[in-house]
C-alpha cells in the first residue's frame, strides 16, 4: 500500500498528461505531493525525510517548468532527486560513517555489518544509474515517451531492484535461523 501511495503523484502525472498537456500534469503532481504531505500531517503519521525532498524538488523543478512554460525541467526532476538519494548515502557512508540504509531498515532486519555496507552501495549505484537513465531517456526521446518511461519503466526498474535486494537478502536472512 505503501508503494502505491508514493506512486500517487506519478500515477496523476501521468493521467493529467494523457488528458491534457506536460504542464497541466506537472502543476497535479506538485499538488499531489503537497496532498501527500498535508495527508500524512493530518493522520498523524511521520513524513519521511524523502517525502519532504521530493516536495522541494518538485515544487522548484515543477515551479520553473510552470513559470517558464518550459518542459525541460521537469525532466529533469526525476534525475535530480535520485542524485540527491545517492548522494545523501554516499556522504552518510563516506563522511559521517552512518550507513542510512541500516538506520532505515535496521529495525526490520538483522544483518550483518557486510551486507548492510553491499546494501547501500548497491543503492547509491542504482540511484546514480537510474538518474543517468532518465536523462538519457528525457532527451532521447519524445516527451510522450519519457512520461511513459516514468510511470513504466522507472518502477518497474525500481521493482525489478527491489525483488533483487531481497533475493540478496534472504541468503543473510535464512543464515539468521
Amino acid at each position: 500500500m505503501k508503494f502505491l501511495f508514493d506512486l500517487f503523484p506519478v500515477i496523476l502525472f501521468f493521467i493529467a498528461y494523457k488528458v491534457w498537456d506536460i504542464y497541466t500534469a506537472t502543476a497535479v503532481a506538485i499538488a499531489a505531493t503537497f496532498a501527500q504531505i498535508g495527508w500524512l500531517w493530518f493522520k498523524g503519521k511521520r513524513i519521511d525525510t524523502m517525502l519532504w525532498v521530493s516536495l522541494v524538488v518538485i515544487t522548484l523543478f515543477g515551479g520553473l517548468t510552470l513559470i517558464l512554460h518550459d518542459e525541460e525541467f521537469i525532466k529533469w526532476k526525476p534525475t535530480v532527486l535520485y542524485w540527491a538519494f545517492a548522494v545523501a548515502l554516499l556522504v552518510g557512508s563516506l563522511f559521517l560513517r552512518k550507513n542510512f540504509i541500516r538506520l532505515l531498515l535496521g529495525e526490520q532486519l538483522d544483518l550483518p555489518e557486510v551486507a548492510w555496507s553491499k546494501l547501500n552501495w548497491s543503492w547509491i549505484a542504482f540511484f546514480a544509474f537510474m538518474g543517468v537513465v532518465n536523462l538519457f531517456v528525457a532527451f532521447n526521446f519524445s516527451t510522450d515517451e519519457w512520461v511513459n518511461f516514468k510511470l513504466f519503466g522507472a518502477t518497474g526498474l525500481m521493482l525489478l531492484f527491489v525483488l533483487a535486494q531481497g533475493l540478496f537478502l534472504s541468503r543473510f536472512l535464512e543464515e539468521k535461523k
